[in-house]
């Protein structure tokens, strides 16, 4: 027997109550996909894009990568961009951090972490920009959270700097990139007000 079983028995249940509640569920959601929404979060498992909006399977495209970076290399996420944009049609991109990321906690320490220094540069460049506001902070937590909420807004401006984005809005497509902040601690996101909709 799997080690996992009980993953696949909660699976199954899970199914099971989908069915009795809504029974043309999943045959709905095996024809089409259509989110209006697409969500680049934080891979930490305690931020579950669909579950903290309250939003059902098939209404977020999702991606989600060590503190919600869009790097301009990172093909895996540019193609993320460019299915749901130019495919799915998604009218707003979210870049949703959260207080206390590890991922942006590493790149504020001075040590080495191995491989993944590679990808905390990018943060660390976004903490070099915004030193003197993140040293003025008056604790370590303070300082974890404003370079948080800093990563967040420079990540919405690198989704709008992709030449995906920036086709789009020359095409008049709609869409808008906002910036958020998911508390874990209260379960609330915050809107950071770096919202942009167009060129």
């Amino acid at each position: 027997m799997s080690s996992l079983q009980h993953l696949l028995d909660n699976n199954r249940q899970w199914a099971q109550s989908v069915s009795r509640e809504e029974p043309d569920f999943f045959n709905q959601l095996s024809r089409q996909q259509s989110p209006e929404y697409l969500w680049i979060g934080c891979s930490d498992s305690r931020v579950p894009a669909t579950q903290i909006v309250s939003l059902a399977p098939g209404e977020i495209f999702v991606h989600r990568n060590i503190a919600n970076v869009v790097v301009h290399t990172d093909l895996n996420c540019l193609s993320v961009v460019q299915y749901a944009v130019e495919v799915l049609k998604v009218k707003h991109i979210i870049v949703c951090g959260h207080y206390g990321c590890g991922g942006v906690k590493a790149a504020l320490e001075n040590q080495e972490h191995g491989l993944i220094d590679n990808w905390l540069r990018h943060i660390r460049d976004v903490q070099r920009y915004h030193a003197d506001e993140i040293e003025q902070c008056a604790s370590d937590e303070e300082k974890l959270n404003r370079l948080c909420e800093r990563n967040v807004m420079e990540q919405v401006m690198n989704v709008c700097s992709t030449t995906i984005v920036q086709q789009a809005w020359r095409a008049g497509q709609t869409l808008s990139v906002h910036g958020w902040i998911y508390s874990i601690g209260d379960g609330l996101i915050k809107d950071l007000g770096v919202t942009a909709s167009g060129l």
